[in-house]
């Protein structure tokens, strides 16, 4: 029998935590003179009843779990924080269906980055901070996730990441509470450094802390219908790209080059293998768009750096309509929505560790082709990778695509044309944001869509954001006996 004390009594927590969060974009409203603070306020109160009565019904002398309970305290975790940041969405005077409410509140707390609403250049700013901070909340509970959960779970190849920093001398910090609270205090620095470098690049203040928390979160909600284009500022995009560059890269190494080791970003094989790629596609699509779309190649060079890191991040942040620039670049922007950032980042989609794994499993098996009787063995970082993670990596791989597929088909089934549910489908699952074509891409949102076409989508940046595997589990009758 699997005891739900503890699970129902970090969600209390969690719901305590968030009903804090709701007071800030409820103020901001009560001081422009908004009518929203009210419905903050009456969210909050909600929030707070609930999560104050799971904690003082369900308090415990240990909150030690087992892998069945993190499970279920991960998935559930999020839907009922879902449930509840849609209600200043559902109440507030955007006249937004609970549909649309517990879509937007899951695509920011997912750091997923697609919307259904519209005006947002003329919408109240509390609404548009409780975007901002969702997102925010969502990008630093998806780190601690990935450095004290994941690994534990052994979720697609994350305990990976628990040999490697199985060793003290490895830690960049001796205790796991004062990890989390590097990571946190880091995580704040780095809002503040980039809420300063955008307001200085010519945004308000307001819009300034907005992108910022978004950027390092790499959710991508902006406070303009336009996206980042809506500045048209070329320093505005060189400060968000790398901001979401900062956010990509594992942050257990920003605080180890903080403890001693100034270059331990550069020595890691992951860091390398996403700069590498990164760099590789952007200077191919600039090229392209250069000589294809006879644009200046600095021009050119602007456009896809910020969107390729934007996409290929998973933040969603648009400056121009990318699939006007020809099939080319379409199907680029395509493929590089599934990558992701790093292990232990504010990222999502396959991520680039996993692709590591797989291409020394493609090399493995190459040169036994080549070399039947030889003996070959796939490293990672320089250290040898077990059967277990290959497998793991390969389970998630598989799992991934086919969720990925059941979702497109699910889409197309609702009526949608082949582009719209195809990136709707990898959109949701790779949590990035816009899709592709008129109706979903970056000049468009989600708003058009039918309500079972948005739960569904839902379904996908939950499944995409907790790897798969978490979700997943809970439906298996093996999971559920004694």
């Amino acid at each position: 029998m699997i005891d739900f004390r503890p699970i129902l009594f970090i969600i209390g927590i969690l719901l305590g935590t968030l009903a804090i969060g709701m007071i800030v974009p409820g103020l901001v409203d009560l001081y422009y003179g908004h009518p929203d603070w009210l419905v903050f306020s009456a969210a909050s109160a909600v929030s707070l009843f609930i999560g104050g009565a799971l904690v003082m019904m369900n308090r415990t002398d240990t909150l030690r779990m087992t892998s069945r309970q993190a499970f279920i305290l991960t998935t559930a975790s999020w839907l009922v924080l879902t449930a509840v940041s849609a209600l200043p969405f559902a109440f507030s005077n955007l006249n937004m269906s609970y549909t649309d409410a517990f879509f937007e509140a899951m695509s920011g707390i997912s750091t997923t980055g697609s919307t259904v609403m519209v005006g947002l250049d003329t919408a109240p700013p509390g609404i548009l901070l409780w975007r901002a901070l969702l997102q925010w909340l969502g990008g630093i509970g998806i780190i601690v996730m990935a450095i004290a959960v994941m690994p534990m779970l052994r979720v697609g190849g994350m305990q990976l990441f628990r040999m490697e920093n199985s060793d003290k001398s490895d830690k960049a910090f001796p205790r796991a509470t004062q990890i989390a609270m590097g990571i946190f205090t880091l995580y704040v620095v780095f809002t503040i450094i980039w809420s300063f470098l955008l307001w200085w690049a010519g945004m308000s203040g307001f819009d300034a802390i907005a992108h910022a928390m978004t950027t390092i979160a790499t959710g991508g909600f902006s406070t303009r219908d336009a996206s980042i284009g809506y500045y048209d500022n070329p320093l505005i995009d060189v400060i968000i790209t790398l901001g979401m560059t900062t956010g990509a890269l594992p942050f257990l190494l920003y605080l180890q080059s903080l403890r001693g080791q100034p270059f331990v970003l550069f020595r890691d094989s992951q860091v390398r293998w996403f700069v590498t790629i990164a760099l590789t596609i952007i200077l191919s699509v600039a090229l392209w768009h250069s000589e294809v779309n006879d644009v200046s190649f600095l021009t050119a060079l602007r456009f896809a750096s910020f969107n390729i890191i934007s996409v290929m991040t998973g933040t969603g942040y648009a400056t121009t309509d990318y699939g006007l620039w020809g099939a080319f670049a379409v199907a680029v922007f395509f493929f590089v929505m599934f990558i992701g950032g790093c292990a232990g980042s504010t990222t999502c989609g396959v991520k680039i560790f996993r692709l590591q794994v797989l291409y020394e499993i493609a090399k493995i098996q190459l040169n036994h082709m080549l070399r039947p009787h030889g003996v070959f063995i796939a490293y990672y970082n320089r250290k040898p990778l077990t059967e277990d993670v290959t497998e793991s990596v390969l389970s998630f791989f598989f799992l991934f695509v086919f969720c990925f597929v059941v979702l497109a088909a699910a889409l197309g089934a609702m009526g949608l044309d082949f582009i719209t549910a195809i990136s709707s489908a990898g959109t949701a699952i790779a949590n990035v944001g816009p899709g592709l074509g008129p109706i979903v891409g970056p000049s468009g949102n989600f708003a058009t869509l039918p309500d079972g076409a948005k739960w569904m989508m839902a379904i996908g940046m939950l499944i995409g954001r907790l790897e798969v595997f978490t979700v997943l589990i809970l439906l298996s009758p093996q999971f559920w006996r004694d």
